[in-house]
């Protein structure tokens, strides 16, 4: 693979991650965005690396795997910059979910048994043992469990570490550099046109995160990839307050639910400079960036009955963020069927920080042929939640498929 030219297009989290294992494995590595690495989902992330909200399947082995992967690719990055693998401020702290209701203690306890059938550690806390791991938690909770694999990351310094780890391997970086179609020849992809000129390769990736679904349908391939938002709350900077990833029983329903209407959930969770992130919500909106007070309100309220203490504590800012859906809920990875030489890697939603690695690390196993990590089979392109109806109907603010230029007609 030594000297075959790849471009990842798109400089958030996934895409960094793609650059770093394709630039390592001795490919030509450009990565091309319209913007800025890491300004736009990635930034405004939380920095979640969770398998607790995840139940047996693919997603859970590619969530497991990633986890694995996540000290390595941070330890290999010491070696080229100790300041970069710091700045990512890996906090293996563990998770805890907590039933505020008898349904919710019903359906926690049922989640978890499945997860430990499939490895997943996660330990039962009766009432004393949660006091001791989180203090100022609710004590009007039904069942609580531990989950001592969930981690966090400082999201854009994790996404700058795989960027720069993908530099120092060769790999270059080309910023507000718009793609607008596709050059083909004989069914392959052979070039993208964008605004800053033609950029030729043998491969091309899309890793455009919610923006995937617009990009596929300029290249001539459209996928089902589609915008979710979620909005979050930052407190003012507090003594030390909540010890863990901590949020509500609803979180995994709010995560799996395709409704358009606004999901909302209990997800608190410190920083290293002590603010207090608060999430979550989940909304079908489009592409549209205005902050809700209605739905930071209610975010809010879900909070409280969690973490009753944050009463009073000022909120010095709120952000929002899109998220790249999938119908079925499940990531899209792998070779195009319909465009040789493109290549899909997204469709991750609210876990791509997590899974970025291991998306990265499969995709490279794809394209090299190499022995997979895992089966990639559920993550395939030609599956009908990616192509089915609504990648033929243009998404989201998409402008709809354009006809890829062909250098036989040129």
């Amino acid at each position: 693979m030594y000297g075959t030219r790849g471009v990842v297009l798109g400089a958030g989290i996934v895409g960094s991650a793609c650059a770093r294992e394709l630039a390592l494995a001795g490919l030509d590595v450009t990565v091309v965005d319209r913007g800025a690495p890491a300004s736009a989902t990635t930034a405004h992330g939380e920095g979640n690396v969770l398998v607790s909200d995840k139940g047996p399947g693919p997603e859970l082995e590619l969530a497991r795997i990633s986890r694995k992967l996540w000290p390595e690719v941070l330890a290999a990055t010491a070696e080229r910059s100790a300041h970069a693998a710091q700045a990512v401020e890996w906090d293996p702290k563990g998770g805890i979910v907590v039933a505020t209701t008898d349904a919710g203690a019903k359906g926690l306890t049922a989640f978890a048994e499945a997860q430990r059938a499939a490895g997943v550690h996660a330990k039962t806390l009766d009432a004393a043992a949660l006091a001791r791991a989180e203090p100022y938690v609710t004590r009007d909770h039904t069942a609580a469990l531990h989950y001592p694999d969930d981690a966090q990351v400082q999201p854009a310094a994790a996404a700058a570490a795989l960027l720069g780890d993908a530099l120092a391997a060769g790999a270059r970086l080309r910023t507000a550099c718009e793609v607008q179609g596709a050059v083909t020849r004989g069914g392959r992809i052979t070039a993208v046109r964008t605004s800053a000129g033609l950029i030729e390769a043998d491969r091309f990736v899309n890793a455009a995160g919610p923006w995937a679904g617009e990009l596929s349908a300029r290249l001539g391939a459209p996928v089902d990839v589609r915008s979710r938002r979620g909005d979050v709350l930052v407190t003012t900077p507090l003594p030390p307050t909540v010890f863990h990833k901590v949020y509500d029983a609803d979180y995994v329903g709010a995560v799996g639910s395709s409704a358009e209407d606004l999901q909302t959930s209990a997800v608190v969770e410190s920083t290293g400079g002590g603010s207090v992130l608060i999430g979550s919500s989940r909304r079908r909106v489009g592409f549209d960036d205005r902050l809700r007070p209605e739905v930071l309100s209610a975010v809010a309220a879900k909070a409280l009955r969690l973490f009753p203490s944050l009463a009073g504590v000022p909120v010095m800012r709120a952000y929002g963020g899109f998220r790249p859906y999938v119908p079925d809920h499940l990531p899209v990875i792998g070779a195009d069927p319909r465009l040789d030489g493109l290549w899909h890697a997204g469709g991750h939603e609210g876990a791509g920080i997590g899974l970025s690695v291991g998306t990265g690390r499969l995709l490279r196993n794809l394209m090299l042929g190499e022995q997979p990590v895992m089966d990639a089979t559920p993550f395939r392109v030609d599956r009908p939640a990616v192509l089915g109806a609504g990648a033929r109907d243009g998404l989201d603010g998409a402008d709809g498929p354009e006809t890829p230029e062909s250098e036989e007609s040129a």
